[in-house]
């Protein structure tokens, strides 16, 4: 049974009640009605979330885990109690395992300079695909440089999809970590993760994956997964910014060294000697971004009231319709057409640079994204400078795609 026939999707009608949760979306932008399909970038945030930020300063501002007074409490109730909401929003095996960091990008660096730097040695290949954002390659090329080791890149194909084959050949003893994100953001390719985590657990290699364009989409079951790290960041699940998620199995925090040094993430410090916390104290030195960590909680219980399974149908359902209206204009090229898809639509125009699209799309008030999406070998890949990029979210309507393809069609008439 598809997902499709086994989970009630989201109606237009529900679409259209959920993008009254979201008080960004009712305004006008150059006298247009916003249409904001830039959801790979950031998403929006519905009244809840903004409504926690503001009630937390207003009412409950206090510093976690340093004061005894009513104020810290609640806030390091609050904190904790977030942490406890992300692990099971993940079916991560325990809270302990979940690391607050700044974002992904912070997250997979936290893991290059203590896990990397103490496991990679010289020689020793790192794997990553060829469709990885920046985030999850330069910090492993800039660790390989540092160690003496070998970055391995798995190639794509036309259609924007890893090539499984290659990815076999180049899976040896000699790799001791694949890092590999669930869904590409510049192509919305959904990667086969449970194939490749059980093909490199087979040898024994650990896996990080980076989940910032999966966990918004798609119901993630860590322990399902069975990857050893993973990653997300709460401003594209439809939460604050500055807020980032690292997943880390246990066997794994306990033997990575600290990240950085400071208060919280001690147990005792004299003049002679440090002894660090636990995990995940170990790995959250300083004051956290508790305004936001506790907003991301709020974040959560919003998507999880929606159900992610509906939120990934109803997505591939606009996916699908707007595929189909972008091929009926002959000019557009559709970059990434892999069988399995997020909501994310990449294309180009003949004779139109894609941030002149992006800036024309904008008068019409339809906010996209242009450029290399910080994927620049993907770019390069399939031959062009950047692309146009349409992505979507549960409060998008078909109405949004009609409004995007309208506006194309005024590029298109522009440029030829």
């Amino acid at each position: 049974m598809s997902a499709s026939q086994s989970v009630n999707p989201i109606d237009p009608a529900e679409a259209l009640r959920l993008r009254s949760d979201f008080p960004v979306l009712r305004q006008q932008v150059h006298g247009k009605p916003l249409v904001y399909l830039d959801n790979a970038a950031t998403t929006q945030k519905p009244q809840v979330v903004i409504d926690r930020i503001a009630n937390y300063y207003a009412h409950e501002n206090g510093t976690v885990r340093r004061g005894v007074y009513k104020l810290s409490e609640q806030s390091t109730r609050d904190f904790d109690a977030s942490r406890t909401k992300v692990a099971q929003f993940l079916n991560a095996a325990s809270p302990s395992e979940i690391i607050f960091t700044r974002g992904t990008t912070e997250s997979i660096n936290l893991v290059a300079a203590t896990y990397g730097r103490k496991f990679i040695q010289a020689g020793d290949h790192i794997l990553i695909s060829a469709m990885e954002h920046h985030a999850n390659l330069v910090p492993w090329q800039q660790l390989c440089l540092e160690k003496d080791a070998v970055l391995q890149v798995v190639p794509i194909t036309d259609a924007g999809e890893m090539d499984m084959d290659a990815f076999d050949r180049l899976l040896t003893d000699r790799v001791k970590l694949v890092a590999v994100g669930h869904v590409s953001n510049a192509l919305g390719t959904v990667n086969p993760i449970r194939e490749i985590i059980e093909k490199a657990h087979a040898l024994d290699i650990p896996v990080l994956v980076d989940g910032a364009q999966s966990a918004p989409h798609m119901s993630v079951d860590l322990q399902a997964l069975d990857c050893d790290f993973f990653t997300f960041s709460a401003h594209k699940l439809y939460g604050p910014t500055g807020v980032g998620i690292l997943y880390g199995k246990m066997k794994y925090l306990e033997i990575m060294p600290p990240y950085q040094f400071g208060g919280d993430m001690i147990h005792s410090v004299s003049f002679e000697k440090t002894v660090f916390a636990k995990p995940p104290a170990k790995f959250e030195a300083g004051t956290p971004a508790i305004a936001e960590v506790i907003a991301l909680a709020t974040a959560v219980d919003y998507l999880s009231a929606i159900g992610l399974d509906r939120i990934g149908v109803y997505e591939h359902e606009l996916l699908a319709y707007a595929t189909a209206q972008m091929l009926e204009i002959p000019e557009v090229r559709l970059i990434g057409t892999a069988s399995h898809k997020a909501g994310i639509l990449s294309f180009t125009l003949k004779g139109a640079h894609p941030h002149d699209i992006g800036t024309i799309l904008d008068r019409e008030g339809i906010a996209i994204r242009a450029g290399h999406h910080c994927a620049q070998p993907v770019m390069e890949r399939f031959g062009v400078p950047a692309t146009a990029r349409a992505s979507f979210s549960f409060y998008n309507t078909r109405e949004d795609i009609d409004a995007l393809v309208k506006a194309v069609r005024i590029v298109v008439n522009l440029f030829n």
